[in-house]
């Protein structure tokens, strides 16, 4: 069973990573934010919830958001693994994954965090601004978009450094040789 959760900053290329390993292993791409946009729009209980604090602009408690993770794993789809992408976000969100896996007898078998220098990730962003159209993203916003990226993921990665589940793959070069780099450590 593979158990993969995806970190990286904004523009790292996460979402192109994730889908490209969850086709070469079958396994579905589990993102928190899909589901809680799902969940609420099928009007589950947690998507419920979810929607009250959303619709006060308060930031979804991590108790709801490990609720609605739970519910989505025990789908069939993911009987032979799946791919975690922007969760868990905190040490509390980690902990308490820990805790539901465990209660699944499953756990996590990597931890990949795209590296990728602080200016190409900015350049990226600048440029996927431009062909989107998206006049929100200047560099100031992108800048701080990572400024807060770093200061929340930092701990989280500490964290799965020392539980020897981290490994941190070089995000420059072609998608190919990205994606080679992440199944290479997936293989191990």
């Amino acid at each position: 069973m593979n158990i993969i959760v995806f970190m990286g900053p904004p523009g790292a290329g996460k979402g192109t990573q994730a889908k490209r390993i969850c086709e070469t292993l079958s396994i579905p791409q589990i993102s928190t934010g899909d589901i809680l946009r799902k969940s609420i729009q099928d009007g589950t209980e947690l998507g419920k919830l979810a929607k009250s604090y959303i619709d006060k602009g308060e930031l979804v408690p991590d108790s709801v958001v490990v609720g609605i993770v739970a519910e989505r794993i025990k789908q069939d789809d993911c009987k032979n693994g799946f791919l975690l992408d922007g969760f868990p976000r905190t040490i509390n969100q980690a902990e308490e994954l820990e805790k539901l896996l465990d209660s699944h007898n499953k756990k996590i078998n990597v931890v990949i965090n795209l590296d990728v220098p602080e200016e190409e990730l900015v350049q990226r962003l600048l440029n996927r601004a431009k062909i989107e159209n998206r006049t929100d993203d200047t560099e100031p916003v992108i800048r701080n978009r990572m400024k807060t990226y770093f200061d929340q993921t930092y701990p989280l990665i500490q964290y799965y450094q020392k539980k020897g589940l981290l490994k941190n793959i070089n995000g420059t070069g072609t998608i190919e040789e990205i994606t080679s780099r992440i199944m290479q450590v997936i293989k191990n």
